[in-house]
């Protein structure tokens, strides 16, 4: 990068995290620390998409679309309602008890075991999550950078915990309202600049967009096996959006701020009806990504820190050979694609069309091949290499083709996302600390102050944690479904216990608490053995699912166990 791309980056950085101290700075009161000054709805609204937004979305989310299409937004599409169900049904009890965590129902609702373990679900998954949320966009930026990966791993924890740990949920609110403002910004000028990069015209580019199945907005086939469609959209995900908005002390943090009742279920309306045009978005310029490389040639594979690693070596006169192949098969599908655009212009019919897709795909094809046999060249150079590449696609783009200024803008609002929620997970995981474990069941009796120098304790405790986790981290198969995947392993189970809480009265304590133990036992035994089976069943469920089972495996193992443990329940 310039010059002027470092001195972007580092400024935006500097400012947001200096901006944040200074406007938190002086004597906190344990309710203005956890809560934060009262918010109003858009900036609560705004933490709330903030926190959700991290650098995983920014990084992750293009490649997806570049890889897979546009298929992933069906993964948003039952927000709005969940956000409506949070706002008619959690939050007024939330405001009622006026409590700190959303933990803190539960012992009222059962007893404090209850409220401990569901503490405990939260934190182990928050605490492995603020570790992903951190090593995602490190991975990434080290290697597109050229630094070293532990020290971007600090570099992001480090600037994170000092105004966190500094001025708390007010300081997470504050400085998520800039960070915001950089990362849209960020995103909205990038595709402006990617439409005014392609090659062909807007138009031109939706019909290569939709001819190469890349416009895939909606799926109405049903099958357990497909992570995004229309039916797990707004059922599955349903689940868990409950769960991470409802439940969640990350996200259920970020309203209790708020002035009023009303404030706090405006921002997450705001939220729910946002966050889908955000993600088309994001989406949108992974697919115009896609379509500019099919007419520039792409690199053979977007890690170049890889593919120079691999043309240095013993191995390089065979990638240079697979590099002729794939310029080859390139230049082809580009002549194709002159014909199929020529072919609608002139409104040809048909079965021209069709056969001029088909024979793209077909070169497609034959592309991905060449790059399957330089992932297993590169593996066979290092068995350590790391072959997937997509979360590499947009940023690899960004430096390659855009502007100075505009390359070191991007890197900030990667950066910034990172922090965002980063931020957010840290505050929660010190909250929840402080008040579901320690203030409850350690230190019971102790002042004001001194349960605010704990949550600070807790929160840096945290983040030096999650940098220690990052640091030893491995990357997934794809950054977004990374966190995704770890969130479903562990939402279900929490959310159903709150859906009881909430709405079937009959279950007691002691029920729902070993309900809840069997359901999450039976999410890991789902996950672990999906696609392989056990005792002669088999299955393969998508992800997503694991929020629905273990939500209604909850209720169902409650209702069973309240049978036979209910005369012996101390909490009636």
């Amino acid at each position: 990068m310039s010059t002027l791309d470092w001195l972007v980056l580092f400024l935006t950085l500097l400012f947001i995290s200096i901006y944040g101290v200074y406007k938190t700075r002086g004597k906190q009161s344990l309710e203005t620390y956890l809560k934060g000054n009262t918010a109003n709805w858009w900036t609560i609204g705004l933490s709330i998409m903030a926190t959700q937004a991290s650098a995983i979305t920014f990084l992750s989310t293009p490649g997806q679309a570049y890889e897979d299409g546009m298929r992933f937004i069906q993964f948003y599409f039952g927000l709005p309602l969940a956000m409506i169900i949070i706002s008619i049904a959690f939050v007024p009890i939330y405001y009622k008890l006026k409590v700190y965590t959303a933990y803190e129902y539960l012992e009222s609702r059962f007893d404090l075991k209850t409220r401990t373990l569901t503490a405990l679900l939260f934190i182990v998954q928050r605490g492995l999550a603020a570790g992903i949320t951190i090593y995602a966009p490190a991975i990434i930026l080290s290697t597109l950078l050229g630094w070293n990966l532990t020290l971007t791993n600090i570099f992001i924890g480090v600037l994170v915990i000092l105004y966190t740990v500094s001025g708390g949920t007010e300081a997470v609110s504050i400085t998520q309202k800039q960070q915001m403002a950089v990362m849209m910004g960020g995103m909205v000028l990038a595709g402006i600049m990617v439409i005014q990069l392609l090659p062909i015209s807007m138009p031109e580019a939706l019909r290569v967009a939709g001819k190469m199945d890349k416009l895939n907005v909606v799926n109405f086939d049903f099958n357990w096996e497909d992570r995004y469609s229309i039916w797990s959209g707004m059922t599955a995900a349903v689940f868990l959006f409950l769960s991470y908005f409802g439940t969640d002390q990350s996200q259920v943090q970020r309203y209790l701020s708020g002035q009023t009742l009303a404030q706090s279920r405006m921002g997450l309306l705001m939220n729910g009806f946002l966050k889908i045009p955000m993600q088309f978005l994001i989406l949108f310029i992974g697919v115009l990504v896609f379509v500019f490389y099919q007419f520039i040639t792409p690199p053979i594979h977007f890690n170049q820190v890889q593919t120079e690693s691999l043309r240095k070596s013993s191995h390089a006169s065979e990638l240079a050979r697979l590099e002729g192949a794939f310029q080859a098969n390139f230049d082809s599908s580009k002549v194709i694609y002159s014909q199929l655009l020529s072919a609608m212009e002139q409104e040809k019919e048909e079965a021209t069309v069709a056969g001029l897709t088909g024979t793209l795909k077909s070169l497609k094809a034959g592309q991905q091949e060449i790059r399957t046999e330089v992932k297993s060249l590169l593996l066979t150079h290092d068995p350590e290499a790391e072959t997937r590449d997509t979360d590499y696609v947009f940023m690899r783009f960004v430096m390659d083709y855009l502007p100075t200024g505009v390359v070191g803008l991007l890197f900030a609002a990667i950066f910034a996302a990172a922090m965002s929620s980063s931020s957010s997970e840290l505050n929660a995981l010190g909250t929840t600390t402080t008040v579901d474990l320690y203030k409850r069941s350690i230190r019971k009796e102790a002042s004001d102050s001194h349960y605010v120098r704990s949550s600070k304790l807790f929160t840096a405790f945290w983040g030096f944690g999650a940098i220690l986790f990052a640091t030893y981290a491995s990357l997934f198969e794809n950054l977004i479904q990374a966190v995704n995947l770890l969130g479903s392993l562990f939402y279900g189970t929490i959310l159903g216990i709150f859906i009881v809480g909430f709405f079937v009265k009959w279950i007691k304590g002691r029920a729902v608490f070993l309900a809840a133990i069997l359901s999450e036992a039976l999410i890991l035994v789902v996950h672990f053995f999906n696609g392989q089976g056990l005792f002669g069943l088999e299955w393969n469920i998508g992800f997503l699912w694991y929020n629905a089972i273990g939500c209604l495996a909850v209720v169902l193992f409650g209702l069973i166990l309240q049978l036979f443990v209910g005369s012996s329940d101390s909490k009636k």
